[in-house]
């Protein structure tokens, strides 16, 4: 669901998602409850509710998508810089650590190093903060990469 928070996933995506016993799973919501101002921890929270139900009611590997440098985006022109690096590596820090409680099922997906190509002018949108199409062909390149390399057979 576009727009989710980690905790609308959790309540509204997660059992629909478990009843489909999932082989792969791909997690990108960091951002949105970022820009909500939801405190780094309520969102550990529920993105680790959500991937610990996952890891104990399916087979799946699941791949979990970090915040990627922002900072640039027009959408956060006005934004203290220092406090926004902060708030970022907060984030990445909570998924790193969620990751890390399930190694060989959870791989972070790492959309922060290097993401000066995530955050252009080509590849954000019109509205100043959303990915363009470019954009978002990048982000599902990061995803198929780390499958890849998590041993999940892509075309």
């Amino acid at each position: 669901m576009s727009g989710s928070f980690a905790l609308q996933a959790r309540t509204a995506q997660l059992p629909g998602a478990l009843a489909q016993r999932p082989t792969v799973v791909s997690i990108w919501l960091a951002v949105n409850d970022m820009n909500a101002t939801i405190e780094p921890a309520s969102f550990a929270n529920d993105l680790g509710a959500i991937v610990d139900a996952l890891v104990a009611g399916s087979e799946a590997k699941i791949f979990v998508g970090n915040v990627p440098d922002v900072r640039s985006v027009p959408a956060y022109a006005d934004e203290d810089k220092a406090a926004l690096f902060r708030l970022i590596g907060a984030y990445n820090a909570a998924i790193t650590a969620i990751a890390g409680r399930h190694p060989g099922r959870v791989v972070p997906v790492d959309l922060f190093t290097g993401s000066a190509e995530l955050v252009s002018t080509l590849t954000v949108s019109g509205d100043g903060f959303h990915p363009s199409d470019a954009g978002y062909q990048l982000i599902a390149d990061r995803f198929a990469e780390a499958m890849r390399r998590g041993g999940v057979p892509l075309r």
